[in-house]
């Protein structure tokens, strides 16, 4: 299926408030690996304390957009930049929750030393005199997880849950004004599902912390999202809810007829003919890097 449906087919990237400068601005964006394109023209602004979810099948980006918010990944055109500079490696505003990964059975990390990596990641070592600071913004990034009566157990010996809830403190640790998350809900059951988001929803709301959150699981996030990014086969849409998630939007984006149902609060999408997994997660082996 082919797609050259652009953002503005439905809604332009909400400017901030005249107020505030955005916290992550992308313009004229394009995601290319060889004479593939993945995606072109891509324009949002990301205003302080708006949560913005990044929806699509395998392989439409997801998760190399975030790779070019950190620095990771250089956009093939356009630009990125977080905090009004260019996007680079080691930018200390971001916080990074990454997808879900067993830990191997043996490596001795604790929890707390985990969070820990959000607050000395970025370089090596603190020395003595801050020894205290740090200290106190982990067991402060470790409360506001609710995790601090696991915090100092072997990370092989937690639960998916548990395991993800200290990597949203490792994030928070840093005291980020961008929050990227990835996939954070993978693998998790409905309570910790909800738990995760609520986590991610609280920061922003009482700090300001723009969100970018790649997931395909829309439903535990739907009360809380500003907008939706959502990306199918190089076309894109951005807009509220109501505005991307609909029969008429999703067909023409996958070109095919795409049901979208509504039942008892939770959206479910639905293809005809070929099924279509219009929420399916990237997986590492087939995400375009």
């Amino acid at each position: 299926m082919s797609s050259t449906i652009q953002h503005g087919d439905i809604a332009a990237a909400r400017p901030p408030s005249a107020a505030e400068d955005p916290a992550v601005s992308v313009r004229g964006a394009a995601l290319s690996f060889g004479s593939r394109t993945i995606w072109r023209d891509l324009d949002l602004d990301v205003a302080p304390g708006e949560f913005v979810a990044v929806l699509g099948p395998n392989g439409s980006g997801k998760t190399s957009l975030l790779r070019m918010v950190l620095g990771q990944l250089a956009p093939s055109a356009g630009s990125v930049e977080v905090g009004g500079a260019p996007a680079r490696l080691g930018t200390e505003c971001i916080g990074y929750v990454p997808q879900q990964k067993t830990m191997d059975s043996g490596v001795r990390l604790r929890g707390v030393d985990l969070v820990g990596l959000g607050v000395d990641g970025h370089r090596w070592g603190l020395g003595w005199r801050h020894r205290a600071d740090r200290r106190r913004r982990v067991d402060a990034a470790i409360d506001q997880v609710g995790a601090r009566e696991f915090a100092t157990a072997p990370l092989d010996s937690l639960s998916g849950g548990e395991q993800q809830r200290l990597r949203g403190a490792q994030a928070l640790a840093g005291d980020p004004r961008v929050l990227l998350c990835d996939e954070p809900l993978l693998s998790l059951d409905m309570a910790n599902q909800r738990l995760v988001a609520e986590l991610v929803d609280r920061r922003r709301r009482e700090h300001g912390t723009a969100v970018l959150f790649v997931t395909h699981e829309i439903n535990p996030i739907l009360p809380l999202v500003d907008r939706i990014l959502y990306l199918v086969d190089g076309g894109f849409r951005i807009g509220t809810c109501d505005e991307v998630m609909t029969a008429p939007v999703l067909s023409e984006l996958y070109g095919t007829q795409v049901d979208v149902l509504r039942v008892r609060g939770r959206i479910v999408v639905v293809g005809t003919g070929d099924e279509i997994d219009a929420l399916g997660s990237d997986h590492p082996a087939r995400e375009p890097r």
